[in-house]
C-alpha cells in the first residue's frame, strides 16, 4: 500500500514526456501469446521514428498480426551488428527522434540484443525508457513454487559440458534461487551435469512453452527432473533452481548415500568429498559423521 493513488494512464505513449525530445524506448514483446501485447507497446511502435528490431521479418509479421499501421524506418539490430549500429541509433536520439528497440520476444537487453545500444545512449546522457512486457524469467520464477524474494538470472548455460560443469560448480553454493534458459537439444546433457554437480535432492522446476498452447511447468528435484529430461523435452525451456539454502540437510542425512559409494569400491574420503560436493556440505564434516556414526 502507498499513500498516493497511482497516476492515470496516458492516452498515448508520447504524452509520458516531451515529444520534441528524442529518446530510446526498449519495448517488451510477447513471448508466445499475442494477447500479451500491451496497448502501451503498440502505441510506442506506432509513434516511433525508427524501429530497431532483432529480426525485421519477425517484427513486420508481429505488426501485421497486431494490425499496426506504421511508416517508421525499420532497421536490424542483432548480436553481430549491434556494436556498429549503436552510434547510428545514438545520433537518431540526439537529433530528437524516438527510437524503439525490440527483440524477437521478451525484453531487449536481457539475453537479447540491446545492452550495447542502451550503454551508448547512457554514455551520451540521452533519455532511455521502456515499456515493460512479458518475461520468461519472471513468469517461470513466479510459477515455480520456489523462493522468489532473492534470485539471480544466469542466462543460457555454456554449450560444452566442461564449461557448463565449471559454472555450475561455481553456483553450487549460491543461496539465491537461480533462473536459466536452455535449449531442448541440450536439456538432457544439462540435467545430467546438474545431477552430477548439484546432486539429486535440490528442488527445481522446468517451464516450457510459456504463454503458449502447450505451456507446462514440471516441478520436482534435480534427480526427478533429470529422468524426465532424459526422455526429451520440446519447446523453449526456462529452468528454476533452488538456492543452496533451500535444502537444509546435515552430513548425517547422506550417510546411506556415502555407504553406497563405499560399497561400490570408493575410498571413504573420496566418497565423503563427492557427497559433500553434491549437497553443499563440508567434506570434513561428512567424513567425521561417517567415522562416528552409530
Amino acid at each position: 500500500m502507498t499513500d498516493h493513488e497511482p497516476e492515470a494512464a496516458t492516452d498515448t505513449f508520447a504524452e509520458a514526456g516531451d515529444p520534441s525530445v528524442g529518446r530510446l524506448i526498449l519495448v517488451g514483446t510477447p513471448i508466445g501469446n499475442l494477447g500479451d501485447a500491451s496497448l502501451r507497446m503498440q502505441q510506442a511502435i506506432a509513434s516511433a521514428d525508427v524501429i530497431a528490431a532483432e529480426d525485421t521479418r519477425r517484427f513486420l509479421s508481429l505488426a501485421q498480426r497486431l494490425e499496426l499501421e506504421h511508416t517508421n524506418r525499420v532497421i536490424s539490430v542483432f548480436d553481430h551488428n549491434e556494436q556498429s549500429r549503436a552510434p547510428e541509433l545514438v545520433e537518431h536520439v540526439r537529433a530528437g527522434r524516438t527510437v524503439v528497440l525490440l527483440s524477437d520476444a521478451g525484453m531487449p537487453a536481457v539475453s537479447d540484443p540491446g545492452y550495447r545500444v542502451v550503454r551508448a545512449c547512457a554514455e551520451a546522457d540521452l533519455p532511455i525508457t521502456a515499456t515493460p512486457g512479458p518475461s520468461a524469467v519472471l513468469m517461470a520464477l513466479a510459477v515455480s513454487g520456489l523462493p522468489s524474494d532473492r534470485f539471480s538470472f544466469e542466462g543460457f548455460l555454456p554449450r560444452k559440458s566442461g564449461a557448463r560443469r565449471s559454472l555450475l560448480d561455481e553456483l553450487r553454493t549460491e543461496k539465491r534461487t537461480m533462473v536459466f534458459f536452455e535449449s531442448p537439444h541440450r536439456i538432457a546433457d544439462t540435467m545430467a551435469d546438474l545431477l552430477s554437480v548439484i546432486g539429486p535432492e535440490r528442488p527445481m522446476s522446468i517451464s516450457r512453452e510459456l504463454t503458449k498452447t502447450y505451456e507446462e511447468t514440471l516441478r520436482g528435484t534435480v534427480g526427478s527432473l533429470q529422468e524426465r529430461a532424459a526422455e526429451g523435452l520440446r519447446g523453449e525451456l526456462t529452468l528454476v533452481l533452488a538456492g543452496a539454502s533451500a535444502v537444509e540437510t546435515s552430513p548425517e542425512d547422506h550417510l546411506a548415500e556415502m555407504a553406497a559409494l563405499v560399497d561400490a569400491g570408493m575410498r571413504a574420503k573420496e566418497a565423503a568429498g563427492q557427497v559433500a560436493k553434491s549437497h553443499g556440505l563440508s567434506k570434513r564434516d561428512v567424513y567425521e559423521a561417517w567415522l562416528h556414526q552409530e
